[in-house]
């Protein structure tokens, strides 16, 4: 009988809705990080660093992008004959069918797909956080414990604990208390979202909780364990790690990538970062143009100003353009004269000649205050911005606009501008 010690379930299905426009088209793994990668990158590459060779990923909402970015998971070396990489989307199945309603049930319909490899160990990641961990040290932490269920959990302030699952611990790092995003935490420990199980006690909790509506690894399988008596231990991990969830954090993560000394290292030799990369022509940079501090992706064209940015493979940034704080994604053209301000501009996007994005006072958004705001402007992918038009602060953009669209070639801070038939 083949099997496998550990196995990554790594759950990848998020719609992402803080990130707005940015994610109407695709998963929230599949956005664009760091010029070069997507979201899920980081995960992956730390399941291969960790020596974790299979990896089923759990997809559900708009899964295209995803799945071909994956493929049979040649750039993390997961094209394995026995295990490897695999995309789990939710499937007919003869006596009912259903989405996946929570993180637990995704991994409960999967069941099958687990016992293939007779794993002793299964890991629970996220497909939406950038870090780099090795699983493997926490798994010999679990074994040392004699844990049946290890959560890794990091230290942030007391006041932002509330909006995390919160781990209580005793002596040795046991868990005694778990609470799901508390108002009045008892600990700053607030649990990453990344489990390990020994299997047969993850699996008898899927199974004594398969009728559990929208079944959630923190509200639901956690409390279960903890109420059965099992161990359950804490792994404190204080290494770098975001959360790129809302716009405000996902800009900043890409802004900390270009740090004097960054506090994430995208250029570490020991333990690499893999991405499926097209196959494209170096960056050009003409003798005009001024770039400071910034990653440029490969296939770039650069004839204007660029300052503190992450730019994608395939941009062109016209002459007389000037760009500042800002992550322009692949396959963008920025007009002649723009000047472009503390922006996320998505894929494919065409912005015009004269276009001037970021000005003006910081109003927040009228229609969606908690997602469009930290003073940005966000454009959603395929979007086209007409010669000559003004945007202001915390505005978002998405569609093939026209003149006719900016009253007085101007959209106000706050305002949002989605065409029909896009989404916000």
């Amino acid at each position: 009988m083949r099997k496998k010690e550990m196995i990554a379930m790594l759950l990848a299905g998020g719609q992402g809705s803080r990130l707005g426009v940015l994610t109407a088209k695709v998963a929230k793994p599949a956005v664009a990080f760091g010029g070069k990668y997507r979201i899920i990158d980081f995960p992956l590459s730390n399941c291969i660093n960790s020596g974790i060779d299979t990896v089923g990923v759990l997809t559900q909402y708009q899964p295209l992008r995803l799945n071909t970015h994956i493929g049979i998971g040649i750039p993390w070396d997961l094209d394995r004959n026995f295990g490897g990489v695999t995309i789990l989307p939710p499937y007919e199945k003869s006596s009912n069918s259903e989405w996946y309603t929570g993180t637990a049930n995704a991994i409960y319909q999967n069941l099958d797909y687990i016992e293939n490899f007779h794993p002793d160990y299964v890991l629970i990641l996220s497909g939406d956080h950038i870090y780099k961990m090795d699983y493997e040290i926490m798994l010999s932490y679990h074994k040392v414990c004699h844990a049946d269920v290890t959560i890794a959990a990091m230290p942030v302030p007391i006041e932002e604990a509330s909006r995390f699952g919160v781990v209580v611990t005793g002596e040795g790092g046991k868990i005694s208390e778990f609470q799901e995003k508390p108002p009045a935490p008892k600990s700053n420990l607030a649990s990453m979202g990344i489990y390990i199980f020994s299997w047969p006690v993850l699996k008898e909790a899927l199974l004594a909780l398969r009728y559990e509506p929208g079944c959630d690894f923190g509200k639901h399988i956690i409390p279960y364990c903890h109420e059965k008596g099992r161990r359950l231990f804490a792994y404190e991990y204080n290494g770098y790690w975001k959360d790129v969830g809302t716009l405000g954090s996902y800009w900043e993560a890409n802004m900390e990538l270009i740090d004097i000394i960054p506090e994430f290292n995208l250029y570490e030799e020991f333990w690499k970062i893999y991405t499926n990369s097209e196959i494209l022509p170096p960056q050009y940079i003409s003798s005009q143009a001024m770039i400071n501090r910034s990653i440029i992706g490969n296939g770039s064209e650069i004839y204007g100003e660029v300052h503190n940015c992450v730019i994608g493979s395939g941009v062109v940034i016209e002459e007389g353009a000037v760009v500042r704080d800002s992550i322009i994604m692949k396959d963008v053209k920025i007009g002649k004269n723009c000047v472009i301000d503390k922006s996320i501009i998505a894929e494919s996007c065409e912005i015009g000649n004269h276009v001037v994005l970021g000005i003006g006072s910081d109003l927040p958004n009228k229609l969606k205050p908690s997602v469009y705001s930290f003073g940005l402007v966000t454009i959603g992918e395929k979007s086209v911005i007409p010669d000559s038009v003004q945007v202001g602060k915390n505005t978002a953009i998405s569609g093939v606009t026209s003149k006719d669209d900016y009253p007085d070639g101007l959209l106000e801070s706050g305002e949002t501008l989605i065409k029909a038939g896009e989404r916000i």
